[in-house]
């Protein structure tokens, strides 16, 4: 099966966030500042418990490839979970610990899209 385009991957990962509730969804395009990836998709979860169903739901959709994900970091605390596909890492965030890495911030040069409703 063929990888997806970045872009096509990392809009489909927003629709799949919001179908859990994630909010203040952010898309970065990470392409011509960085080697690691392309995008990264943000968002915020108003418990560790939240972002274990985000992240379950995300991975549950993406089980039949199982060359799409790289690796999966922070379930266990679940306070940053981080699953990385290769051209798109999701950032899933309690709110104080995306404020105080401010990934956002980090990379202010990069081209970004904010997603305020579930159209994705």
């Amino acid at each position: 099966m063929a990888l997806p385009a970045p872009k096509t991957l990392a809009k489909k990962i927003i629709k799949l966030i919001w179908q859990k509730k994630a909010e203040d969804v952010v898309l970065l395009n990470l392409k011509k500042l960085a080697s690691v990836t392309d995008y990264f998709v943000i968002c915020s979860v108003g418990s560790e418990i939240q972002a274990r169903v985000v992240a379950d739901h995300v991975i549950g959709q993406f089980k039949g490839d199982k060359n799409l994900i790289s690796h999966v970091e922070g379930y266990d605390s679940a306070r940053w979970i981080l699953i990385d596909f290769y051209g798109v890492i999701l950032h899933i965030f309690r709110p104080d610990i995306r404020e105080f890495y401010g990934l956002e911030r980090l990379w202010g040069d990069a081209p970004r899209e904010e997603f305020t409703d579930d159209k994705g």
